[in-house]
């Protein structure tokens, strides 16, 4: 049956409009539903997973780094805490002692340790708050319907902007492109995301740079908390005369 009365179908338009708003709206809001009920109280047990590559230079010049490590890690009353085995740090004494007999020594352990710092545990330990301040910073853009690992799921996207930057770092930037996607259960519950980054300035009027990363991250619920279980990462950045490439890969274990 032709509809022909245009106030009727303007406003079964309207209708399908605001319906499209409304689910758009509510993928927003079951995330922030999700992460708010995402505490982190209960205790967490795991072990983490670190591996680290990396060039600096170009050319014959370059050179390469890559190690991996494990440590054990623990969330709990008395708060967040790394866990070092014996083992590890006698491997780092040994590095260390060696790089004092030869200035030129690699560190590759050092190197690969320093991608375990406070922030990059937190994450892994418990993301929504990190994951909350990432769509607070950033404007939201779209839903659609999806899949994720062969199940059904909601892709949020999001964009940044230099207006994220502090005021100081901003006068350096010419240009930036940041965009965040997430992927959704039906209860809001984060299941993965993307994060790509492209950063271009100039420093002290001659200093030209260029940032470029790419993060993926997954995602599980472990009690009250949500865990990253891996944090993947590669990119690459020059400026001054310098240029480095690398890949980072991290991963969390949850034990009994």
């Amino acid at each position: 049956m032709t509809m022909k009365n245009p106030s009727s179908r303007l406003a079964l338009v309207l209708l399908l409009c605001g319906a499209a708003g409304v689910a758009r709206a509510d993928g927003l809001a079951d995330l922030r539903g999700a992460l708010a009920r995402l505490q982190a109280q209960s205790v967490l047990k795991a072990s983490v997973q670190v591996r680290d590559w990396r060039r600096t230079g170009d050319g014959k010049d370059a050179k390469e780094t890559q190690g991996q490590a494990s440590i054990g890690l623990e969330d709990g009353p008395r708060g967040l805490q790394p866990l070092y085995s014996h083992e590890l740090l006698g491997r780092l004494d040994a590095e260390s002692h060696a790089a004092v007999k030869d200035k030129s020594a690699k560190k590759p352990l050092s190197q690969v340790m320093s991608q375990l710092g406070l922030d990059d545990l937190r994450v892994l330990a418990s993301a929504a708050p990190a994951l909350q301040r990432a769509i607070d910073d950033a404007q939201f853009k779209s839903e659609s319907a999806d899949t994720w690992a062969g199940k059904p799921a909601r892709k949020l996207v999001f964009e940044g902007s230099v207006d994220s930057l502090s005021e100081s770092d901003r006068k350096y930037v010419r240009d930036m492109k940041l965009q965040l996607t997430l992927w959704i259960g039906a209860d809001g519950t984060p299941l993965a995301s993307q994060r790509h980054f492209d950063l271009s300035g100039r420093a002290f009027v001659v200093v030209s740079f260029e940032q470029h990363s790419d993060e993926q991250r997954s995602y599980a619920v472990v009690g009250d908390r949500l865990v990253a279980t891996s944090d993947d990462e590669k990119g690459s950045a020059k400026g001054a005369g310098e240029a480095q490439e690398y890949r980072t890969e991290r991963s969390l274990q949850v034990l009994p």
